[in-house]
């Protein structure tokens, strides 16, 4: 079902794919707009249009691999009254809105088919919906740029780790990403947290349905 190189279900993925990234993008920008930043609304990234936040790379490798990003929302933390928080909160907010959207889909999947209005179309778009958000949520949180997870890091680390871990991943981040997504290995680590999540949600459903 979850063939990334399946050509035939292009109809469902595209539509899902700019679903995923334009809202984790544009959730980037609404939170930093929120704390007074008013960058992202004149680089014109505050709106839900994927036009606006694609990035090639990070979409050709979403497309043909499961994983890849957009382009990262300029953001200028001098607005936020606490820095550190402000951070936390705007780099949380992306993988936070796909790991909301992984779940809506499962929430409607459920609705929709405990009252017979799910059709094979409805149902394959709302599972990919699911997929390229969750695991575009845990992808993100990898500690590597242009990730969130880089960001969130060098934010709680204290001053001089923070350099020097910002200083190895500008030398090696790219090309350690690679690595991992290419081996293979961004499979293990993102396969159990997004099965996980996706478990945690079905529970919670049945205890509510």
């Amino acid at each position: 079902m979850f063939d990334f190189l399946d050509l035939s279900s292009l109809i469902y993925r595209a539509p899902a794919l700019l679903i995923a990234l334009s809202m984790h993008e544009y959730a980037h920008a609404a939170v930093s707009d929120a704390m007074g930043d008013p960058t992202p609304s004149r680089m014109g990234r505050l709106t839900i249009n994927p036009m606006a936040h694609l990035d090639m790379m990070g979409t050709l490798l979403l497309v043909l691999c499961g994983f890849g990003w957009a382009k990262p929302v300029d953001i200028d933390p001098r607005y936020y009254k606490n820095y550190r928080m402000g951070m936390l909160k705007v780099s949380f907010a992306g993988p936070g809105m796909n790991l909301f959207l992984a779940f809506l889909s499962l929430l409607l999947i459920t609705i929709l088919g405990r009252i017979g209005m799910l059709g094979d179309g409805g149902f394959y778009f709302l599972q990919w919906i699911m997929m390229y958000n969750v695991w575009f949520a845990f992808f993100n949180l990898i500690p590597i740029p242009p990730l969130d997870g880089s960001k969130i890091v060098s934010t709680v680390l204290p001053g001089e780790l923070a350099w020097k871990f910002e200083n190895f991943n500008a030398r090696y981040g790219f090309v350690i990403l690679m690595l991992i997504v290419f081996s293979g290995w961004v499979n293990r680590i993102i396969g159990p947290l997004a099965q996980g999540y996706v478990n945690l949600c079905y529970a919670a459903l049945r205890v509510v349905f």
